[in-house]
């Protein structure tokens, strides 16, 4: 099956089709990670986003249900150098005895995808001239009229991809980690409810909450600060999610609502969610953050992270009140802002992904300090 890639620039690439036959359009991104390609196809954060995995390889190890970060692939599109036709790995899902490959995965989802192209270059011209809109098409195309409607893809700020990924109604999140086929230690009794508002919620996180004792109620993104303090919950958490957070001032207007009255803990479009409440600022980077190897420094200690992270966008620093606002985590690799809490109420977030999923878990100990202010605020409570 033939393929092709343009770019709003000109640049095109021409390569060999895989998936499903169909066309998309959306921002062309990279992610470095070299595994955990299911993840990050079922990542919501990846809406309205065609993906650029620049490991060579890709689908080594098929595909199985229990990887997935939400209900189905979230990505427009895929884009690698190789794909591989005879997936192997113990956990592999399989049909008619033979493992599900990336291909038949993407295929069932009315995803398209393109290898054989030169994604090194691909990559190149991202990195040293920004992010760039494209359309993906598989199956038979007029390279012309490609190229013209490149020109014409909407940029990622003027939609909400928040709504097309968030939970529709409230409901109560009950598997955790240890119910999936890994060695983790069996979940903690129930303690606490932690209204976790649904941004375009990585599945992980909610599982994580649930393994350290936590009752999670999850709420759509639209829920109002009314709507979510009266389930009377002990603490909120800010999930990660697609798109530009400057579009999404009724989010913003929930977590002005919701600060001082309950801790808050955000992640990635979350701690961007709170920074703008908190008075802050974000920008679009030029080509974004996608891995499972950013260094990061929490400022408070001196140690450093290796991070999982995924967003296009970050806080500007100088929008920050810092007589109330306290930066506590770097990106070592451009110095913006990775982390950050408020100096007088329970409210923190980081840039990136503490849950990992894929990626290294020097993170997770960010849940336990969300738990423990839970439990300090419930506390302090008691005795005023």
């Amino acid at each position: 099956m033939q393929a092709v890639l343009a770019l709003e620039d000109g640049n095109y690439f021409e390569g060999e089709g895989f998936g499903a036959e169909g066309r998309r359009e959306g921002e062309v991104c990279f992610n470095t990670s070299m595994t955990g390609y299911q993840e990050i196809l079922t990542d919501p954060s990846y809406a309205g986003q065609i993906v650029t995995l620049t490991y060579p390889e890709i689908g080594n190890y098929g595909v199985n249900p229990e990887d997935v970060e939400s209900t189905r692939i979230q990505a427009s599109g895929l884009i690698v150098k190789n794909v591989c036709p005879y997936p192997s790995n113990y956990r592999s899902e399989e049909q008619k005895g033979q493992p599900v490959t990336i291909s038949e995965y993407l295929q069932r989802q009315g995803i398209p995808g393109i290898q054989g192209i030169d994604t090194r270059r691909l990559v190149r011209i991202l990195r040293e001239t920004g992010a760039k809109n494209g359309v993906l098409v598989t199956g038979k195309y007029d390279l012309k009229e490609v190229l013209e409607s490149a020109k014409r893809v909407q940029s990622i700020s003027e939609t909400d991809y928040v709504l097309k990924t968030t939970t529709p109604n409230q409901s109560q999140w009950t598997t955790g980690e240890n119910e999936l086929a890994f060695h983790v230690p069996a979940a903690r009794p129930e303690h606490w409810t932690i209204a976790a508002i649904d941004y375009g919620v990585k599945h992980n996180i909610l599982r994580k909450l649930r393994d350290l004792g936590a009752k999670v109620e999850r709420f759509p993104a639209t829920a109002t600060a009314e709507q979510i303090l009266a389930v009377k919950p002990d603490g909120v958490l800010l999930s990660n999610g697609p798109g530009d957070p400057a579009v999404l001032d009724y989010a913003v207007d929930t977590i002005k609502g919701l600060i001082g009255k309950q801790p808050i803990f955000g992640i990635c479009l979350g701690h961007q969610l709170l920074a703008r409440a908190l008075g802050g600022k974000t920008f679009k980077l030029k080509f974004g953050h996608r891995g499972a190897n950013h260094p990061v420094q929490d400022l408070r200690s001196s140690k450093v992270e290796i991070t999982s992270q995924n967003h296009g966008f970050a806080v500007d620093p100088k929008s920050l009140n810092l007589n109330e606002v306290e930066v506590t985590h770097l990106n070592l690799n451009d110095d913006t802002v990775a982390g950050l809490r408020h100096k007088t109420l329970p409210a923190f977030s980081v840039q990136y992904h503490p849950e990992a999923s894929p990626g290294p878990k020097d993170s997770h100990y960010l849940f336990e300090e969300f738990l423990k202010s839970v439990e300090e605020f419930a506390a302090h409570a008691k005795t005023h």
